[in-house]
């Protein structure tokens, strides 16, 4: 009996803790709050309602009558319309995002080299990144390449009789592509800041061995930033299949649905037709398309891109 008394006697009770040093203890959570609020009401709200939509005939008006029904899903991959903008979609893409990647690239290398005027001429390059989403800009673009716009009007000059850009299909997703690689500052910005790092003993190391200009952009200088050109290369992807301005704004998605992305056609379907089912429906294949150029080019880095330590492989 003494030697439970003894036992017990020598436990320490423990303080019960206050609100305040539970808030304490807990301070972080309260300063990820506002964010995970607005995470919550304004993304993962949004998007649980529009898997849901998908499922049913719901109409922004009307509302649903029917649920569980794969109807939306069927007519995405069997309605003409829609195969037509996946595939004009995945044209845009493939042609807007190399060809940026590489306007990018070329003019952030030039811009590396120590030249008269080189921040001005940076700064002029990158203009058009922060102009190029607004609707003012694709205005000024469809104002350039209409039929009687400035550039047929100066093509005129030289006895030229410029093409319809605008009407013809064999021009007009041309057009909304030249749009989208004119933007290619961000993407110049984030390789000249890879270009800066690259360690300058290892051109004075290919010089030695020989190496000219080219030899070295490609055997030191690409190597090197082929993370940034992996960055470079998802999110400019993720924005291509999501482009909606330029198509909009320019052509109406015409002629003869040339240039009508799904992101486009989403817009029609939700706030022209009204059918939000089906516009939740395109939207969640859009983004399974995303996911799975994503998880490809992920899965690819390990063949082309090189990481200065073990931790990114």
């Amino acid at each position: 009996m003494a030697k439970k008394t003894t036992a017990g006697a020598g436990k320490i009770p423990q303080k019960k803790k206050s609100f305040k040093d539970v808030c304490k203890e807990n301070i972080g959570f309260f300063f990820i709050l506002p964010w995970l609020f607005g995470f919550l009401a304004f993304k993962f709200y949004p998007m649980a309602s529009s898997l849901f939509y998908s499922f049913t005939d719901y109409n922004l008006f009307k509302g649903f009558h029917e649920i569980g029904t794969l109807q939306n899903y069927i007519d995405v991959f069997t309605t003409r319309k829609i195969v037509t903008a996946l595939k004009v979609t995945f044209k845009y893409a493939f042609i807007t995002v190399p060809l940026k990647l590489v306007f990018a690239l070329f003019i952030a290398y030039i811009l590396n080299f120590k030249i008269k005027g080189v921040n001005f001429f940076r700064t002029a390059y990158y203009i058009p990144s922060i102009l190029g989403g607004s609707v003012a800009i694709a205005v000024l673009w469809k104002a350039v390449f209409r039929d009687d716009g400035l550039l047929n009007t100066f093509m005129g000059f030289f006895g030229i009789t410029g093409p319809s850009w605008l009407s013809d299909p064999k021009y007009s997703l041309i057009v909304i592509c030249l749009l989208r690689v004119w933007q290619f500052g961000s993407a110049m910005v984030i390789f000249l800041a890879a270009l800066k790092g690259v360690p300058q003993d290892l051109y004075e190391a290919a010089a030695i061995d020989g190496a000219g200009k080219w030899r070295q952009f490609f055997s030191v200088t690409v190597p090197i930033i082929t993370p940034v050109i992996f960055y470079n290369l998802v999110t400019q992807l993720c924005q291509a299949f999501q482009e909606f301005n330029g198509p909009y704004i320019i052509t109406k998605g015409g002629p003869r649905n040339s240039t009508t992305l799904v992101s486009l056609l989403i817009y029609n379907s939700a706030f022209q037709q009204y059918d939000m089912g089906m516009a939740s429906a395109m939207a969640w294949v859009l983004f399974v398309i995303l996911m799975i150029f994503t998880i490809i080019a992920f899965l690819s880095q390990k063949y082309w891109v090189f990481y200065s330590d073990e931790e990114g492989k």
